[in-house]
């Protein structure tokens, strides 16, 4: 009897000792077959453009979708994106999109309801391969992006791959034959989705320990936009040194501007110093005249009044240059403050072309909840109208 107590005192303590193979025996959670997918935002916006009447816009857009575990590597996912208007005295954009008052200030957000995103996935051999429906966002989105800002988004059709077989590096590329635009399924023609043939190839490096570098090469045509067509080749890098982040792009663009018949460069640099919970940054963005980014998600760059959007996607700005300097600070209640005060010009950063004051609070609650306040306001003397944009939203993710 005496040996068994023993016997027994000893097996309770190699079960507390955390044998591999007893860890092992313990059975794991199973994974759902199924994930539901849900993104919801409520946002008011006011925006006040010069000879234009006062908008006010108070939105709600749901993506909801279901998105399904692996099986052999093949995963799937669908979603559907629903936008609604509850105060609608505002310009959306697009005719036959409600609302539409060319009157009114521009507000991008016209009701509808779509196909979001639906796709079949395959993943394995260090690759992913997706087909369908998609979004697509490569680097800082300042050439292929989703344009999240907007309640709809932009998406893509075609097939697209990644592959990081060699440690630290990525290899993109993707296909399109179409892009579904921000104006909704009511907006009817190019407003709507733009077919084209475009070859997008990414890449991006970093096993150099503090450094990332890249580079990309995207070949656009379009079916039905001739404007928009163009060849852009880059190369970034970004790397801490002596204490600030700097970050480096240079771009040539062929077939550049409203012709396609010229070609412009682009460079964008700008040094980051982190102290404690703050951080300054001051950059410049140069865009030569005809430079073109069709596909960028446009609101995160030129400031947040969007009053240089339409110029640079279709290269019209004829020569652009952002000097900016920014500055982000933790305040009160968790919240994070961002304030930029931008200077523009042209090429040669000699002609006036106005100035931009932005301010962002953003404020997240949990791993489900995020708030954001924008407020941004544009002066020149040059053509373009002195604008003001005010924004608050809430954000929900499951």
């Amino acid at each position: 009897m005496k040996s068994k107590a023993i016997l027994l005192l000893a097996s309770t303590g190699m079960l507390h000792a955390g044998s591999p193979d007893l860890a092992v025996a313990l059975p794991a959670a199973k994974e759902s077959w199924i994930t539901p997918l849900v993104d919801i935002r409520a946002r008011y916006e006011f925006a006040d453009v010069d000879g234009l009447d006062p908008s006010h816009a108070l939105t709600t857009r749901e993506r909801l979708g279901l998105k399904t575990m692996e099986w052999y590597g093949f995963s799937a996912l669908v979603e559907g994106e629903f936008s609604q208007a509850l105060v609608s005295d505002y310009n959306g954009g697009a005719p036959g999109a409600n609302p539409f008052d060319p009157s009114n200030s521009l507000i991008a957000d016209p009701q509808t309801n779509e196909l979001n995103q639906a796709y079949l996935q395959y993943s394995g051999h260090d690759t992913t391969v997706r087909g369908g429906r998609q979004r697509i966002i490569y680097d800082n989105s300042a050439f292929i992006g989703n344009v999240g800002w907007r309640q709809n988004e932009q998406t893509y059709d075609g097939i697209s791959l990644s592959n990081k077989s060699i440690a630290g590096l990525t290899l993109n590329y993707a296909y399109v034959n179409q892009v579904n635009r921000i104006y909704g399924s009511d907006a009817g023609g190019t407003l709507e989705n733009v077919p084209g043939d475009l070859h997008l190839f990414n890449v991006n490096y970093t096993g150099i320990k503090g450094v990332t570098v890249g580079g990309y090469a995207y070949v656009m045509n379009f079916q039905d936009i001739n404007g928009w067509d163009n060849n852009t080749f880059g190369i970034h890098a970004k790397g801490d040194v002596a204490g600030l982040t700097l970050y480096g792009e240079f771009a040539l663009q062929d077939r550049a501007g409203p012709l396609n018949d010229t070609t412009a460069c682009y460079f964008h640099v700008n040094a980051t110093k982190t102290f404690g919970a703050q951080s300054i940054t001051l950059g410049v963005e140069e865009l030569d005249s005809g430079f073109q980014t069709p596909l960028a998600t446009l609101h995160a760059f030129d400031g947040f009044a969007d009053a240089f959007v339409s110029q640079r996607a279709n290269g019209t700005h004829g020569g652009l240059t952002d000097l900016y300097l920014s500055h982000t600070l933790p305040v009160c209640w968790g919240m994070k403050w961002t304030n930029v005060l931008h200077a523009f010009g042209d090429n040669a950063i000699a002609t006036d072309r106005g100035w931009e004051i932005d301010s962002m609070l953003v404020k997240k609650f949990d791993e489900h909840f995020t708030a954001i306040a924008e407020v941004a306001h544009f002066e020149t003397e040059d053509t373009l109208p002195t604008t003001t944009r005010v924004s608050l939203e809430i954000d929900y993710k499951f």
